[in-house]
C-alpha cells in the first residue's frame, strides 16, 4: 500500500445514502408504494407515512413488522411483509461508481474511512456484503447502535473508531445539512455532499 499525506486530515467518516448510495428513483418509490398500497395514486401520503416512522425503525426501536404496520396502519401479513422489506431494501443498494472510485483511491493512500449510516437492521446486513464495504475500517449502522444521526452519541462511536485525537482532523461527509451541522458542533470538519463527486475529490486531495 502506498501512503500519502493528507492536508490536516487523519480520517474520514462517511454517510451511506446520498453519498456512496444513490437516492431512490421515482420508479422505485412508485414500485414500493404499489407494493404497500396496491396502487400508486397517493405517493406523497405514502412517503409521509414512510418517513414519519423511519427514525424509530432506523434506530432499531421497531421491528420490520412493527414499522410496516405503522406505515400501512394495519398488519401486512407475512408474505407482503417480505415483499415490502425486499422492495425497500432494493431502493437503497445502488451505489455511485464515481464516489466508490474516489474512496478506493483514498483507501489505497492509507486514509482511514469509517461508515456512519442511519439504516435499519436488514439493510445494514445487505450493505455489509457489498464490495465497497471492504474500503471501510469500521461500519456503524443506527439500528445496531440504537441511535441515529444527528444524535451526538452516533458521531462518538465513529470518532472513537478513527483513532484521531483531534476532531478537526477528521472529515465528516453527509448529504443532510442537519447531520453536518451536528458534526460541526462536535468539532468535526464537514462536507455537505450535494451529489458532485468533484467536491469529494477536492476534500480528500492528498499532498504528495
Amino acid at each position: 500500500m502506498t501512503s500519502t499525506t493528507h492536508a490536516d486530515l487523519d480520517a474520514v467518516i462517511l454517510d451511506y445514502n446520498g453519498v456512496i448510495g444513490l437516492q431512490p428513483t421515482t420508479d422505485q418509490w412508485l414500485r414500493l408504494a404499489c407494493t404497500a398500497l396496491r396502487n400508486e395514486d397517493d405517493l406523497p401520503a405514502f412517503q409521509h407515512a414512510f418517513w414519519n416512522a423511519r427514525p424509530a425503525y432506523d434506530a432499531g426501536q421497531l421491528s420490520d413488522l412493527a414499522y410496516w404496520a405503522t406505515v400501512l396502519g394495519h398488519h401486512p401479513g407475512a408474505r407482503r411483509l417480505r415483499e415490502l422489506r425486499d422492495a425497500d431494501t432494493a431502493m437503497w443498494t445502488s451505489t455511485d461508481d464515481h464516489v466508490v472510485e474516489i474512496l478506493e483511491r483514498a483507501h489505497a493512500s492509507g486514509l482511514p474511512l469509517v461508515l456512519l449510516s442511519n439504516a435499519p437492521s436488514h439493510l445494514s446486513d445487505v450493505l455489509d456484503r457489498h464490495p465497497w464495504r471492504r474500503l471501510m475500517t469500521h461500519a456503524y449502522y443506527s439500528a445496531r447502535l440504537q441511535v441515529c444521526k444527528p444524535d451526538p452519541a452516533a458521531y462518538q462511536y465513529a470518532m472513537n473508531a478513527t483513532g484521531a485525537a483531534d476532531p478537526d482532523r477528521v472529515l465528516f461527509v453527509d448529504d443532510r445539512a442537519d447531520n453536518c451541522h451536528a458534526a460541526r458542533s462536535l468539532g468535526l470538519r464537514t462536507l455537505h455532499y450535494t451529489g458532485r463527486p468533484t467536491d469529494l475529490t477536492a476534500a480528500l486531495q492528498p499532498l504528495n
